[in-house]
């Protein structure tokens, strides 16, 4: 243990140094005192660090929140009013939306908190404590321990932290790994389970410009949504209910009116969630050269069909917006990563630097015996998790995406307890649950659409697969039709119960032992199960396998990395806590001769008004507050700022943050990146790596001028 504890004491060291000298990253605010905060005052920071995190009295940390599970989101009011982005938002919009209240085109404003809307299954957390707990999660560890015996005696460790953790302090507790493996901390939460639609722009203003101006600057999108945060009467969590109360926050957040200009300051406070910035090149290799390619070809079929059955009928439009917009938004990242990762050149830097690396371990003893097996072990590892990654991704992304086969898993559960002889009790409930569900399916299917989906993806999986990866149902539905997938489609979705919600409701209510006779010939159901026995019993644990060779292999690399290349800048990859980025309004170059500014304002959403397109159809209420020049106090200098870039370090997960100015005060929300630099989760570029933020100026002048809600704008902190 003391030879552990020692090399983990040089290993931070090496933080230490690296952190003085940097200004990019994303930071843990517990360490912005001893780390940053020296940086951050010469790029224009004004305040302390225990402004932005403290235990000991309200700060910045506390007004911050994960939103549902992917989002960040921010406290801008003392009665709970949170603002988060629209696409963040888009969920719950949708499904709120029916033709009759098109709450996605036509937006929607609570005129009272009376109105507001409940959102089952929504929560939002907050930080309370952060807490190093390093030493105590290697406990007991030592060097002639196995890989595996490591593992258990550090997992159970963490677990044991956690128990004390929630015990102590009636919270929720989790601990998590900090620079690949070396570090970790304990992060202690409260959840909160009542969380109301306040507010939403309609989606030609919150979603302007659609997928065509997703990732890309200059951007002209009123990426916002308001949602409030309720509590019981002791401001505690509690689950929804028309006795709770606006919840009372810690802190919230002022709102400035002053604006932005070249050079500001900015802060980025939120929940990045996945960065792989010291990988080797080998899984830059596989993503880029491998995985991606095969994920766009199969993201741009659904995409099209998506988008062809949302053009001719307005219902499906509600009904798949949500869905097209998830699939959407990661198949254009993934086409920007494969760009910047060459325009970056990006696998030569790192085999560069792999060859400098395997040099200076070769020249001293110690370092050969502790790292030398690292590339060696990675090149072999990534040769063989590339076909079950690609596997298990593209099985996913075909058999498991059609909805009548989504639908059809479900049914597993009830099967087994059926066979099982499991109580009426148990058997009546899972039914409920089932039938439950099946009203949000059907609520958002089309069967059309996914029949044209079903034939589009049969033809792709047995493409893009070996013979050796593919199921035996598929196998057979191919060889009984042929290969005609059209045909095998109409027959199957004109004889499955999983394409009609009362056929599906009678049929699970009437569920037994000849029901699961008759279920185990769909084609469907079949699927289901095949594609789960598939991916749970022959991909999924050789994925969990190598997977654990290699966090063993990250934590050395990551350590050795920190010793070999003493002028890198090193910060911990994001891993879904709470973090601090940090920089400056700032333009850039996107290729030669182009250079764009750093913000945009109405008159670019005016210059692309295009009626004829859905995402480009500006409200008319929009267009005559323009031309009026009716733009109250948010406008400066005859203009209305729309959003801006600055060079924080950003990732998915970011969406919603805050973004700070140098006084504290909310200036903007983060919502995107600029697509010269998207591939910045890999490989961080500071001279196009740029976050885009809708400017706060503007929303406020949405929700007063526009949506006429301005009483909203009584409960906050506002700046002029």
């Amino acid at each position: 243990m003391k030879k552990i504890l020692i090399v983990f004491c040089v290993f931070m060291s090496a933080v230490i140094l690296h952190v003085i000298r940097a200004d990019e990253g994303m930071w843990i605010p517990l360490l912005i005192e001893k780390y940053n905060i020296e940086l951050m005052r010469e790029k224009g920071f004004r305040l302390s660090a225990e402004d932005i995190y403290s235990v000991n009295r309200a700060c910045m940390k506390d007004a911050i929140v994960l939103f549902g599970g992917g989002c960040t989101g921010e406290m801008i009011s003392p009665d709970g009013l949170l603002l988060t982005n629209h696409h963040c938002g888009y969920g719950n919009i949708q499904r709120h939306s029916s033709l009759e209240n098109d709450y996605l085109t036509e937006g929607f404003w609570a005129m009272s908190r009376k109105d507001e809307l409940p959102n089952p299954g929504l929560s939002v957390t907050f930080l309370r404590y952060m807490e190093d707990v390093t030493d105590r999660a290697f406990f007991g560890i030592s060097d002639s321990m196995s890989r595996s015996e490591k593992e258990l005696l550090i997992r159970s460790n963490i677990e044991l932290i956690q128990y004390q953790a929630e015990k102590e302090s009636g919270l929720q507790a989790q601990v998590k790994p900090f620079y690949m493996g070396n570090q970790y901390f304990l992060i202690v939460s409260e959840t909160f389970r009542d969380v109301r639609l306040v507010g939403a722009p309609p989606s030609a203003i919150g979603r302007f410009g659609g997928e065509t101006d997703n990732w890309v600057w200059p951007r002209h999108t009123g990426d916002f949504s308001l949602f409030r945060v309720y509590a019981g009467k002791d401001n505690k969590p509690a689950d929804f209910s028309d006795e709770n109360v606006p919840y009372k926050p810690l802190y919230y957040f002022p709102v400035s009116l002053k604006g932005v200009k070249e050079g500001d300051f900015t802060m980025v406070f939120g929940y990045p969630g996945s960065t792989v910035e010291y990988m080797p090149s080998f899984y830059i290799d596989m993503i880029k050269n491998y995985v991606n390619p095969k994920m766009i070809a199969v993201r741009t079929e659904k995409i099209e069909i998506m988008e062809k059955a949302m053009n001719s009928d307005p219902l499906v439009r509600i009904q798949y917006s949500a869905k097209k917009s998830g699939i959407a938004n990661s198949w254009k990242k993934w086409i920007g990563e494969i760009q910047g990762l060459e325009r970056m050149n990006t696998i030569a830097e790192k085999q560069e630097f792999e060859a400098r690396f395997t040099e200076w371990i070769g020249t001293d003893e110690v370092r050969r015996v502790q790292y030398g097996h690292i590339l060696p072990a990675y090149k072999k590892l990534y040769a063989e998790l590339k076909d079950y990654y690609i596997a298990y991704n593209l099985t996913n992304e075909t058999i498991n995406s059609i909805e009548a086969v989504n639908l059809a898993s479900g049914i597993r559960v009830l099967d087994n307890l059926i066979k099982s002889g499991a109580s009426a009790n148990e058997i009546e409930k899972t039914k409920a649950d089932l039938i439950g569900a099946s009203k949000s399916f059907f609520r958002n299917y089309d069967k059309g659409t996914d029949m044209k989906l079903f034939v589009s993806l049969m033809k792709i999986y047995g493409e893009m697969l070996g013979s050796e990866w593919l199921i035996h149902s598929y196998l057979n539905l191919k060889n009984a039709f042929k290969g005609d997938f059209e045909v095998a489609g109409r027959k199957t979705y004109d004889q499955s119960v999983f394409v009609n919600e009362s056929e599906f409701v009678d049929f699970i209510k009437g569920y037994d032992k000849s029901a699961s006779k008759k279920i185990s010939r769909d084609p469907f159901y079949t699927m289901a199960t095949e594609a789960w026995d598939f991916l749970s019993n022959k991909i999924r644990p050789e994925i969990i396998r190598i997977n654990g060779v290699l966090a063993e292999l990250h934590r050395d690399y990551m350590k050795a990395q920190m010793e070999f290349d003493s002028g890198r800048v090193f910060y911990p990859d994001a891993n879904s806590s709470l973090r601090v980025s940090y920089g400056n309004v700032k333009g850039y170059f996107a290729k030669d001769a182009v250079y764009y500014t750093h913000s945009t304002t109405l008159k670019g959403i005016i210059e692309k008004d295009n009626p004829e397109i859905y995402d480009y159809d500006v409200p008319d209420r929009l267009k005559e507050l323009y031309y009026r020049n009716d733009f109250g106090r948010y406008g400066s200098d005859g203009e209305l700022s729309v959003c801006f870039i600055a060079d924080n370090h950003t990732t998915g997960g970011n969406s919603g943050s805050p973004v700070i100015n140098a006084d504290g005060h909310l200036i903007g929300i983060n919502f995107d990146r600029a697509w010269e630099g998207v591939a910045s989760d890999m490989d961080f570029n500071p001279e196009q790596s740029r976050n885009i933020s809708v400017d706060v100026r503007y929303i406020l002048f949405i929700i007063d001028k526009l949506a006429g809600a301005g009483y909203l704008l009584d409960e906050l902190t506002i700046i002029e």
